[in-house]
């Protein structure tokens, strides 16, 4: 007696019909393998290895001081994701690795990787099935509720990842003259930083706790900006903002809160800013649909495992909020290819 399994025709959303395939199903079950992977390389230096002409196994491993067939398994591995090139038995780099993961690289930004796959980030979704069923985490086990530490972490290994950003907001910011200008949720001052490193009459304010303006205290006094440079500590919800600000930085901060804090907290900015002041937020803005672009999209789920109440907001959201509170006719920016958009309104 033999049996047939029958194989049902499935119907896309453009109505083509297609034959069912579990290969993205077993991709994302196995996608802890490219984190682990890439960390692992970062961890050894292969990317600087390589960079450095070492492009066979023998070669890597004396470099790294790693097993050769553990090395071959992980270069090929890496080929495989994209990371690097295979020629006969040599490796070599994409543009993109040896701009971004080759530590002799200016624009070296491995160093993220330690915040981003950090133990706290990685036990969160550990939990994932409690947290969908909750809709999300208490207070207290919240990325914001945590101590300091994890937030000098981001702060000292963050920066790299995002200094086009921090430029290319300067560059649509641009400032002349005497400006004060208040950088909220600071973290490692860079995009403060920026704009007094190209207005020699700019004052900036860092807010943010006392342990991670430390950090940002040092990459001031690295780009010899530190007398132009002021710390303001403590909780952007809780302290005083202080007032006659020309311009009101707030970078990757406000995903962090339901709509209600959002908008309580702009109107606050509101009240800081001179007339026809300007506020800029640097966010992951998702398009209406909330599901593209992907990086942007996806950061809703960030925000679910690690905030009570934050979110990626669409730019309708935003625009919505920060009338709401008081300014005029917010423009959206999209900074492509970049995931970021910064959206900038001026005080009427």
């Amino acid at each position: 007696m033999t049996s047939t399994l029958a194989t049902p025709e499935v119907t896309s959303p453009n109505n083509q019909v297609s034959q069912p395939n579990p290969i993205r199903f077993f991709q994302a079950l196995h996608a802890y393998q490219q984190t682990a992977a890439l960390k692992t390389a970062l961890d050894l230096e292969l990317f600087t290895a390589i960079g450095e002409a070492h492009s066979t196994v023998p070669e890597i491993a004396q470099r790294t001081k790693a097993a050769e067939r553990g090395v071959r398994v992980l270069c090929d591995f890496l080929v495989i994701l994209g990371f690097m090139y295979k020629n006969e038995n040599r490796y070599s780099l994409t543009v993109d690795s040896a701009v971004f993961l080759d530590k002799n690289s200016p624009a070296y930004a491995g160093s993220a990787a330690n915040f981003i796959v950090s133990d706290f980030l990685l036990n969160r979704f550990k939990d994932f099935t409690a947290l969908v069923r909750e809709g999300g985490p208490a207070p207290e086990a919240a990325l914001r509720g945590v101590n300091d530490s994890i937030w000098v972490e981001f702060a000292r290994h963050m920066g790299p990842l995002v200094l086009r950003v921090a430029e290319r907001t300067e560059e649509l910011l641009r400032t002349a003259g005497k400006v004060k200008i208040l950088d909220i949720a600071a973290g490692h001052g860079l995009y403060g930083l920026w704009f007094a490193r190209n207005n020699p009459n700019a004052e900036i304010y860092a807010l943010d706790s006392e342990a991670v303006l430390k950090v940002a205290k040092e990459n001031a006094e690295r780009f010899g900006l530190a007398g132009r440079w002021h710390a303001l500590p403590g909780d952007a919800l809780g302290i005083p903002l202080g007032t006659s600000y020309d311009l009101v930085l707030v970078p990757n901060l406000l995903h962090h809160w339901d709509r209600n804090t959002i908008q309580a907290f702009l109107k606050k900015v509101h009240f800081s800013l001179v007339a026809n002041g300007r506020v800029a937020i640097i966010e992951f803005v998702p398009n209406e649909d909330r599901v593209s672009p992907p990086i942007p999209a996806s950061f809703a789920v960030n925000m679910l495992v690690t905030t009570p109440g934050g979110d990626a907001y669409p730019a309708s959201e935003y625009r919505n909020m920060l009338l709401q509170a008081g300014f005029d006719d917010p423009q959206i920016h999209p900074l492509l290819p970049m995931p970021h958009t910064i959206l900038v309104a001026g005080k009427k």
